[in-house]
C-alpha cells in the first residue's frame, strides 16, 4: 500500500474507550490520541499516521494496513496490540505491553524500547529492526522470516527460535538457546551471551562475534565462524556439528564434532568419546 502525500482528516487530543471506537478508520492523522480501557480501538484501520499517542486498551491495531506510529506509549494493558497487520512503521516509541506484533508482514521498527517484550514478534515476515532494546524478551522473533536487525540489546531466552533468513549486526544478545533451529542466519559484530547457542541450526554464520556460555553451537549443520572469540565458559563446543571455524582465542573444550575444520590458537581439551559418530572427520588445527 502506498500512502497519499496528504491526509484528508485529522483527529487531535481526543480520548476514546470501549469496543472499536475508531473501527475501520482511514486516511487520518491522529495526534495526541488516548485510548483507554476497551478492545480493538482501530481494528481494520488503513493509512493512518499516529503521533504522541497513549494506548491502555487491548488489541488496538488488529488487521490494519499502512500505519505509522511515532513518539507513542503502549501501556501494559495494551497487550497484543498489533497483530495480523501489514506495512507498519514504528519510531521512537515505548512498548510496555507484552506480545506485541504477531503474524505481521512488512514491519519496520526504529529507536524503540520494549521493557516487557515477552512473546513479541511471532510469525512475522519482512521485519527490519534498528536500534531497539528488548527486555524480558523470551521467545522474541520465533518463526520469523526475512529478518534484518542492526543495533539491538536483548535480554531474554529463546530468541530467534526457528527463524529463517536472518541478518543480525551490532547486537548484544543475552539469551539462552538463541537461534535454536534457525536457518540461513548471518550474525556480524555481536556479543552472544547464553547457554546452548545455535543448537540444531542450519547455515548459521558468525563473523567477528564474541561467544559466551556453555555448550555452544551443537547439532548444527553447515556452521561457519569467522574471526570469532570464545570465552572460557564456552566449553563443550560443536558436538555433532559440521563446522568451519576460525577462532582467535583459546577454546576451553571441543566435543565430538561431526566434521569440518576448527582452527584456534589453543584448545584445552578435544573430547572424542564413545558417543562420537565420526571420529577424525573434523580436522582440528592449533595455530598458537
Amino acid at each position: 500500500m502506498t500512502a497519499p502525500a496528504t491526509f484528508p482528516a485529522t483527529i487531535s487530543d481526543q480520548y476514546f474507550e470501549g469496543e472499536r471506537p475508531l473501527y475501520a478508520l482511514q486516511d487520518t492523522v491522529l495526534d495526541g490520541l488516548r485510548i483507554g480501557v476497551g478492545e480493538s480501538a482501530l481494528k481494520h484501520g488503513r493509512n493512518l499516521l499516529v503521533r504522541n499517542a497513549e494506548f491502555a486498551g487491548k488489541y488496538p491495531f488488529w488487521h490494519c494496513d499502512g500505519v505509522t506510529i511515532e513518539h507513542s506509549l503502549f501501556r501494559p494493558g495494551a497487550r497484543a496490540a498489533i497483530w495480523y497487520s501489514e506495512n507498519l512503521r514504528m519510531r521512537n516509541c515505548i512498548i510496555e505491553a507484552p506480545k506485541m506484533f504477531r503474524r505481521m508482514r512488512d514491519l519496520r521498527v526504529k529507536n524503540c524500547r520494549f521493557p516487557d517484550a515477552a512473546e513479541t514478534l511471532w510469525n512475522c515476515e519482512q521485519v527490519q529492526l534498528r536500534d531497539v532494546v528488548l527486555k524480558g524478551a523470551d521467545y522474541v522473533l520465533m518463526n520469523g522470516i526475512d529478518i534484518s536487525v542492526e543495533g539491538m540489546t536483548l535480554e531474554g531466552n529463546y530468541a530467534f527460535q526457528d527463524a529463517r533468513n536472518v541478518t543480525v549486526c551490532k547486537a548484544h544478545l543475552n539469551s539462552k538457546d538463541a537461534f535454536w533451529g534457525a536457518e540461513n542466519v548471518t550474525v556480524t559484530d555481536c556479543v552472544l551471551d547464553g547457554e546452548f547457542l545455535g543448537w540444531h541450526s542450519k547455515n548459521l554464520r558468525l563473523v567477528n562475534c564474541t561467544i559466551r556460555g556453555t555448550q555452544p553451537l551443537c547439532y548444527a549443520t553447515n556452521l561457519v565462524l569467522e574471526n570469532c572469540r570464545m570465552d572460557a565458559n564456552a566449553d563443550l563446543a560443536f558436538e555433532y556439528s559440521t563446522v568451519r571455524a576460525e577462532i582467535t582465542t583459546p577454546i576451553t573444550s571441543v566435543k565430538n564434532p561431526a566434521g569440518g575444520h576448527i582452527r584456534a590458537p589453543q584448545i584445552g581439551a578435544v573430547i572424542l568419546d564413545e558417543n562420537c559418530r565420526t571420529p577424525g572427520a573434523c580436522r582440528i588445527e592449533i595455530t598458537g
